[in-house]
């Protein structure tokens, strides 16, 4: 058996997450289809998270092990042949037997898109979150350094607990504007439920001048998701990519 590693990107407007689910649209369910159609064999995928309804991806990684003998190449192109134009293959190479998209995982950083004009761009609607008050993201970028390095993460994570533990480490963490698209992007070694979202729905308010920078610490301290803002709807959630061993620029780099 070979175990072949895809790289993803898809939208996900129409999708139900990632995670197969009875009578329901998600991107792995349309994945293994067309891999079972171009392969003769359905096989499982291991996607490095899983993403929610409506989250997008611009650099999934994934694996399956199959018999096929088709070379990296040929899944790529057939598998755009077949999947629908909201999920395109943008690489794929083979791997090591013991590589696992999701337990070799070193990083993951996300992205999320707020468009910030005084009227709403009908061309981000699907892909970003409207604030028509002005923002000022130098305050948003400084609060946030407050969550960066290892913490426990109560606080912004949706319906405690999802996980054995709370404590994650943030490796980056940046507010920036272009225009009036702002984007506030985390690199961590994992992320909890909500986890970004949260934080941008916290930042927003900061943003606003609602809270004042030091707002962001302090409820990250209490360890109590009462004390943090709300979460930010999913359609500007973007997974960026997903660093391993051996990638370059890596998390033990910084």
């Amino acid at each position: 058996m070979r175990n072949i590693k895809l790289l993803l990107s898809y939208d996900g407007t129409d999708f139900s997450g990632w995670q197969r689910q009875p009578d329901r649209r998600t991107v792995q369910q349309v994945l293994e289809e067309a891999i079972g159609r171009l392969t003769g064999v359905e096989a499982p995928t291991n996607a490095s998270g899983r993403t929610d309804a409506g989250v997008h991806a611009l650099g999934q990684v994934v694996h399956f092990y199959t018999a096929s003998r088709h070379p990296p190449e040929v899944f790529v192109k057939a598998l755009n042949a077949m999947l629908p134009p909201d999920i395109r293959v943008r690489g794929a190479s083979e791997v090591p037997q013991s590589f696992h998209a999701t337990l070799d995982a070193k990083s993951k950083r996300y992205r999320y898109v707020i468009d910030n004009g005084p009227v709403a761009d009908p061309f981000q609607l699907r892909y970003s979150d409207h604030v028509y008050q002005r923002l000022d993201e130098g305050a948003m970028n400084r609060a946030a350094q407050a969550l960066k390095g290892r913490h426990d993460f109560h606080s912004f994570e949706t319906n405690w607990p999802n996980r054995t533990s709370s404590v994650r480490t943030i490796y980056d963490i940046q507010a920036s504007r272009a225009g009036h698209i702002i984007h506030v992007e985390v690199e961590a070694d994992g992320f909890l439920y909500n986890m970004v979202r949260s934080i941008t729905g916290t930042l927003v308010l900061v943003g606003l001048g609602r809270w004042p920078e030091s707002k962001v610490g302090e409820a990250l301290a209490a360890e109590d998701r009462r004390e943090a803002g709300p979460t930010a709807p999913p359609q500007g959630l973007f997974l960026v990519y997903v660093r391993y061993p051996g990638d370059p620029d890596g998390p033990s780099d910084r």
